[in-house]
């Protein structure tokens, strides 16, 4: 069967997923990415909202087979302990230098053409292309950092700890590794890497978490930084189709972010393939799936925008405190809006 082919701007967990889905259809399909793998990118690495239904959809159940399975989050308000949350289903507990590298070799074993180190400079909306290209450009204040440890012992399967307009995740990865990666509101510090790291802890009131990293083992090589990162309350209207961040991001500490990469990626699959067997013109395939994002997504995105700010000022989360030794605090229907 002739099909039209598709191009991704961008071979993130959004591009990668939606790739090899199509192309195990039979659709001809081109990957640009400006990068290559496996890297390191800023990320928490712990995946909620990750229904099996989606998994089988786009063919992960052989990529996140070993991905640990969290259960618990431990919540901290500076150095005193909040509250222990059991999750109502297991996260998945996988860094993106392995989950990335598995998705690039799944897109290329089904067929499809990966291209790395290519950077499409034509922002063209043209028929057949999606863009899969990351976060918008944001004015946004705000900082993020990772670095993986090892010699980290935790208390939980994530610790989230609150700080002074900052917040830090600590979760175990693959090999006896965890992941340690933070929202800051950026500073003038003069160091770099890891210092850059645990200098921001310190300005953040995070003394303990600091002290407890600087005595880890540290990857050098898995540091990494992004600056302007921005959230979004609702998937913007666009005349393009766009996937994972490029769609839309949520506050890093719902832990949803890699999910809704996958989902995005789940929710636009049935109007491509339509395109793809000239079933649809591009512009009515455009039009379906800015509505199924926006279909998917929008409930999650306002709630999780109303709750972000009071994770990131002492006053709320005072009151988060207080509703949550009370059990008053809304995060499972807050979860269970992830799916």
């Amino acid at each position: 069967m002739t099909t039209r082919p598709i191009e991704i701007v961008g071979g993130g967990l959004a591009g990668l997923a939606l790739g090899t889905a199509l192309s195990r259809a039979g659709v001809a399909v081109t990957v640009f990415e400006a990068g290559d793998y496996p890297r390191h990118r800023v990320c928490g690495e712990f995946i909620t909202g990750l229904t099996a239904s989606t998994v089988a959809r786009l063919g992960l159940t052989p990529i996140l087979a070993d991905a640990l399975r969290h259960r618990e989050v431990a919540w901290f308000l500076r150095d005193a302990h909040v509250r222990i949350q059991r999750l109502p289903s297991p996260a998945l507990g996988l860094s993106r230098f392995v989950l990335d590298a598995r998705l690039a070799a799944a897109f290329q074993e089904s067929g499809g053409s990966l291209q790395t180190h290519t950077r499409v400079t034509d922002p063209v909306a043209s028929a057949g292309r999606i863009f899969a290209t990351g976060r918008r450009r944001s004015r946004s204040a705000w900082l993020g950092l990772k670095i993986h440890a090892r010699n980290l012992a935790l208390t939980r399967d994530l610790e989230l700890h609150l700080g002074q307009q900052a917040y830090v995740g600590l979760t175990r990865v693959e090999d006896g590794m965890a992941n340690i990666c933070g929202l800051f509101h950026r500073h003038e510090l003069c160091s770099r890497g890891s210092d850059l790291l645990l200098g921001y802890l310190q300005a953040a009131g995070l003394t303990t978490v600091a002290d407890r990293i600087a005595v880890a083992d540290l990857d050098a090589d898995s540091f990494c930084a992004v600056a302007a990162v921005g959230f979004d309350r609702r998937v913007p209207t666009s005349d393009r189709v766009q996937l994972g961040d490029a769609c839309a991001m949520i506050p890093p500490f719902t832990g949803n972010g890699m999910a809704m990469a996958f989902q995005s990626a789940e929710a636009v699959l049935d109007p491509l393939l339509a395109y793809a067997r000239g079933e649809a013109t591009w512009r009515t395939t455009c039009l379906a799936c800015d509505r199924a994002l926006r279909r998917r997504f929008r409930l999650r995105l306002a709630s999780a925008a109303i709750l972000h700010p009071y994770l990131l000022q002492p006053g709320g989360q005072r009151w988060l405190s207080r509703l949550s030794r009370a059990r008053l605090l809304p995060l499972r229907p807050l979860y269970a809006l992830l799916h």
